[in-house]
Formats: C-alpha cells, sequence, structure tokens
C-alpha cells in the first residue's frame, strides 16, 4: 500500500524545522515555498512573481520574500502585529484587520530572527485553513449540478 504524506504532516514537521533554525537559508526558505506555498511552488520560472522570489532569495532578502510569500499565497490574511519582545519576534496574521485582536482569528508564531518569525506564522495561517477545512460542516446540503431540464411547479397565483 502506497502511503500518501498528509499535508498536516508536513506543515507540522516544517514548523518544527522553523522553530529550530537559527536562520534562514535558501534551503530553508525552498522548502517553505514547496510544502507551504502551493502557488509560488506552481508558478513558472519566467513569470515575473516567480522572477522576484528568485531574485530575493539569491539576494538573501529574507524578510521582503516572507512578506512576498504572504501576500501572494494568503490574499485574504494581513499582518496585523510585528513586535520585538524578550528577544524574539512575534508575528500575528490577521484574517479580519478590522475587528479587535480578542474577535480576531490570528494564525501567531515567534522566533528569534524577523523572518522566520513571518514564515512561522505563514506555516500556522496554513494548518489552521487546513484543520478549518476537516472540521467544517454544512449546514446546507451539498447538491450536485443535474443533467436535463429544471421545472418549477410551484403555483404563484
Amino acid at each position: 500500500m502506497l502511503l500518501v504524506p498528509n499535508s498536516d504532516d508536513r506543515l507540522e514537521r516544517l514548523a518544527a524545522r522553523l522553530r529550530l533554525a537559527e536562520g534562514p537559508t535558501a534551503e530553508l526558505i525552498g522548502m517553505v515555498v514547496a510544502d507551504a506555498c502551493p502557488r509560488a511552488a506552481m508558478l513558472d520560472r519566467a513569470n515575473p512573481a516567480a522572477r522576484r522570489i528568485e531574485a530575493l532569495t539569491k539576494s538573501a532578502a529574507w524578510t521582503d520574500l516572507a512578506l512576498e510569500l504572504i501576500a501572494r499565497e494568503l490574499p485574504f490574511r494581513s499582518l496585523r502585529r510585528l513586535v520585538f519582545e524578550d528577544g524574539a519576534w512575534l508575528c500575528s496574521l490577521s484574517s479580519r484587520p478590522g475587528m479587535p485582536l480578542e474577535l480576531d482569528d490570528t494564525a501567531d508564531a515567534s522566533h528569534e530572527s524577523l523572518p522566520l518569525a513571518i514564515l512561522a506564522a505563514l506555516v500556522e495561517a496554513r494548518r489552521n485553513a487546513g484543520a478549518a477545512r476537516t472540521t467544517q460542516t454544512h449546514t446546507v446540503p451539498q447538491v450536485g449540478p443535474r443533467r436535463g431540464h429544471a421545472l418549477c411547479c410551484d403555483n404563484f397565483a
């Protein structure tokens, strides 16, 4: 039997790897793009966005690259909080930036390195989105499209 790796397992391993890393490297960024950034991973090398990501990686502009990946991969999330406290950066990505912090669904991560804190928050947002998809219940029955003609038999008179 062929085992297909669960994306939650990959994201958990990636989050652990980010927590243990001392600083960003091209290899670590490549792992983040491959496991947590499906849009960036599928870009054609001729695409301007792919060239920008590659240029940021080559120039080791890790913070700019992390912010670029968030903008590309999580269009409905925004950077809500970026704070340096007690020797570590705390990064919060918001899904509802206009709401009070207590009511917002944030993805939080911290690390001694600023770009790794931002990337860890990106991975946490991906993990939260995956968990929400698996626990989501439908209140309206899901009906697929039918072939043929629809006929309304109601009398509206």
